[in-house]
């Protein structure tokens, strides 16, 4: 589904040298002062970065799934916390408004999302809702032309910067499921949202997180996603295996990141008269990484173009982000290994990327929730 190869390898290229020139060389500073430095985001912005996969006629360069995740591969060859950034844009802040939102909504926000002039922030965990999203407990109550929310979201990416927040709630308590959730845009600077201190991380510096209150908030009816309410879940479900997929490519762009800077070492490094790439049980670990991701390389290509044909890929998504950020930490391991008790301390991005990728076991569905939407989907398929 790669509509244009030529300006398609354009903007690969173009982002190639972004990460290269411009991202890698600032990672330090990302990681030593926890803050992007604006006159990178404002290059982002012109890139046009935060609206790669926002529709063209909403000023976004439209994507399909095989091209996103090509891009995907070449941007998170850096440190996350730039992918991070403009990942809700491109994701799950504004693919619900996409996919479900009412033609005014769309037209008012996606051009603002696009262009970075609004951060996106996707607000659905909570401190007792996490893998278990359907318990949400935040509550969304019709008071005339508005809704009044009340509840804490945690560890809410990109919350800090947020200028919009997609805000899960449960608007019917008497359906304790699914079908009682709705989803509303949330703006900051309303009365009655406020936020929590950043979180402290493992790793993702620059890349911040934090709780997200709501004490009787007062949204407009006009703000809930689609125009009604009880779909909230259903589209918050419907833009799952895009996020997975993408998450997927950003594991593959990492390890590639990481068995590139272990190979290097291990070519420089002396030991006993010779390189240590020249130790066969180094060699093991150099293959082995490299096997692995050109596997979870193909697994994604292949999703992405099954999705771009309008398949069903809930079980090749759950496949692939499984897969992909297991692969992605022992590629780690091994690159740590590789580079000794260098490798142990932060002089070598290494130590760096190694807590970064941890996270990407966690988030998008945990490994274990990937285990059983495959198994269950498995067992359904075989039982029709």
């Amino acid at each position: 589904m790669i509509r244009d190869q030529e300006t398609l390898t354009l903007l690969v290229d173009t982002l190639s040298r972004f990460v290269r020139e411009r991202l890698i060389p600032a990672e330090n500073k990302v990681a030593e002062t926890d803050e992007i430095p604006d006159d990178i985001v404002a290059e982002m912005r012109e890139l046009g970065l935060f609206g790669l996969c926002v529709p063209e006629e909403y000023g976004g360069l439209g994507l399909t799934m095989e091209e996103e995740v090509l891009v995907a591969f070449e941007i998170a060859k850096t440190s996350p916390a730039f992918r991070s950034l403009i990942g809700t844009n491109n994701g799950i802040g504004s693919q619900g408004l996409i996919v479900d939102g009412t033609e005014e909504q769309k037209s008012y926000y996606l051009p603002k999302l696009a262009s970075g002039e609004l951060i996106a922030s996707f607000a659905l965990t909570e401190p007792g809702a996490g893998s278990d999203a359907a318990s949400l407990r935040t509550s969304a109550v019709l008071d005339g032309d508005f809704y009044v929310l009340n509840g804490t979201k945690r560890f809410i990416t990109n919350a800090p910067e947020a200028g919009v927040y997609t805000v899960m709630a449960r608007t019917n308590p008497e359906i304790k499921g699914t079908g009682g959730i709705s989803a509303f845009i949330v703006e900051k600077g309303t009365p009655g949202l406020s936020l929590g201190k950043r979180d402290h991380k493992m790793g993702q510096k620059g890349a911040h997180t934090c709780d997200v209150m709501f004490d009787n908030c007062r949204v407009p009816a006009a703000n809930i996603i689609g125009g009604k309410e009880g779909v909230g879940f259903k589209t918050a479900m419907k833009v799952l295996d895009k996020g997975r997929l993408h998450i997927s490519a950003i594991c593959v762009g990492a390890a590639e990141r990481m068995l590139d800077d272990a190979l290097r070492y291990a070519i420089e490094r002396q030991q006993f008269g010779k390189p240590i790439a020249e130790f066969q049980l180094i060699q093991a670990m150099l293959a082995d990484s490299k096997a692995e991701i050109y596997a979870a390389r193909s697994m994604i290509l292949d999703a992405a173009r099954r999705r771009d044909n309008k398949e069903d890929i809930s079980t090749e998504a759950s496949c692939c982000k499984l897969f992909a950020s297991e692969m992605c930490g022992r590629v780690a391991d091994r690159a740590v290994q590789i580079h000794g008790g260098a490798g142990y301390v932060s002089d070598y991005a290494i130590e760096r990327f190694y807590r970064d990728v941890r996270l990407f076991r966690i988030y998008e569905g945990t490994t274990q929730i990937q285990q059983l939407v495959i198994a269950r989907n498995m067992i359904r398929d075989a039982s029709l």
